[in-house]
């Protein structure tokens, strides 16, 4: 699936969601099938900084592609680090730097969480972006 299908795909399933608590509870939902994140990756160099909560994210290069494996220590937030992780992982370094996150706004999802969570949104997502951005530079390397 591509960024932008995962992405449509998060976008219809929110549309047919109008309950403020019924959204938080669905975003709980994709986070509690978010696979465990190994613990040796939660260490202070993977926590995104910028976020109200503690958010670990990995990420690993193998065969052009790049895999995130996340987790934090809240509820809400570890939903919306699996979003961003189904979203992007299995794609390559370019096609993550060229793709637009546009699900965020279309599902008004800064608008139900805190402005500090919002912030970790966008944290997130730049971390995301650097790794891609890591990525590339390395397999341009000769």
């Amino acid at each position: 699936m591509t960024i932008n299908e995962q992405q449509d795909e998060y976008i219809a399933s929110f549309e047919f969601i109008e309950d403020r608590f019924e959204r938080y509870e669905y975003i709980i939902d994709i986070g509690k099938k978010l696979p465990p994140m190994d613990e040796k990756f939660k260490t202070p160099g993977n926590v995104i900084k910028g976020c109200q909560s503690t958010v670990w994210l990995h990420a690993e290069y193998v065969n052009g592609l790049i895999y995130f494996f996340a987790d934090s220590n809240t509820q809400i937030v570890k939903g919306v680090v699996a979003m961003f992780v189904n979203i992007y992982s299995g794609h390559t370094p370019g096609d993550i730097l060229n793709s637009e996150m546009y699900f965020v706004e279309k599902v008004g999802l800064q608008n139900f969480l805190t402005s500090n969570r919002s912030n970790g949104i966008v944290a997130m997502l730049k971390q995301i972006k650097l790794y891609a951005f890591a990525y590339q530079a390395k397999s341009l390397q000769p």
